[in-house]
């Protein structure tokens, strides 16, 4: 009997990262749970006690970390890594020059360095299962910079781009590359956040309506390959008036909803 399917998850303790667990845990998948936060895997761990369940305490930034938690993990799977999701994040708001620049650099090294230390530790794991996948997670505040939010929107510009690029370069390798785009999420990683676009848009999706996206995207049957996307009613909108409109126009758009 072939082994179930196995998914890698990060920033899992909590918020989207521990709903995608949840929802892939259920349905039967070999599950690998990393996160920074040692009690939040723990009490993740006791939750989850009959199903198949990875955790390690890992920190994204650490190339050492990835290398060693995926060679541990595969060694439970059979060799097999279907799924590598780039959930991990940190989210600072206010005004740009209001915020410390080690807070900017931290969310850099977590939003995007740590992104890129997994899909380049995870490759040759992706590479040798058939039919593997990469889902990173954006964001909405990658469709246009969102004021309040300049080094967060920036980083997620950046895992726009690094995602389309893999994209091109791993499809020969018979690997997926996507990108999930939910807008704001009812998260502890919002709490307290105020800006514009929170109180002009609000926090509508729920950690269970990105897991049950990030579901769909990767298991999506189609040939063509599609590498965006967008999660919930507002963000398609925005996501698909920016395709149509002019720069102004977007740019109109978003400083209305800053306002």
């Amino acid at each position: 009997m072939a082994a179930p399917e196995s998914v890698f998850v990060t920033g899992a303790a909590r918020g989207i990262g521990l709903a995608i667990v949840r929802r892939f845990a259920a349905a039967g998948y070999t599950v690998g749970a990393v996160d920074v936060d040692e009690a939040g895997l723990a009490a993740l761990k006791d939750e989850a006690a009959q199903q198949a369940l990875w955790t390690s305490v890992m920190d994204v930034t650490d190339i050492d970390a990835w290398q060693r938690a995926l060679r541990d993990f595969v060694a439970t799977t059979g060799g097999r890594l279907d799924i590598l999701v780039n959930n991990a994040g940190l989210l600072a708001s206010g005004n740009f020059v209001d915020i410390p620049a080690a807070r900017h650099k931290q969310q850099v090294d977590v939003n995007v360095t740590g992104v890129m230390f997994g899909c380049h530790a995870a490759f040759k794991y992706l590479r040798d299962t058939a039919g593997a996948r990469v889902l990173n997670m954006c964001s909405a505040s990658a469709i246009y910079g969102q004021a309040e939010l300049a080094s967060y929107s920036a980083t997620k510009f950046a895992v726009r781009g690094l995602t389309e690029a893999l994209e091109i370069e791993w499809r020969p390798h018979d690997i997926a590359v996507m990108a999930l785009w939910p807008l704001f999420v009812d998260t502890a990683m919002l709490a307290g956040v105020k800006t514009g676009s929170t109180e002009s848009l609000g926090i509508n999706l729920t950690v269970d309506d990105v897991a049950d996206a990030a579901w769909r995207a990767l298991h999506r049957k189609s040939r063509l390959p599609k590498v965006h996307f967008p999660v919930g009613r507002q963000t398609k909108f925005v996501y698909h008036l920016a395709q149509l409109s002019p720069a102004w126009a977007t740019r109109f758009v978003n400083e209305r909803m800053a306002h």
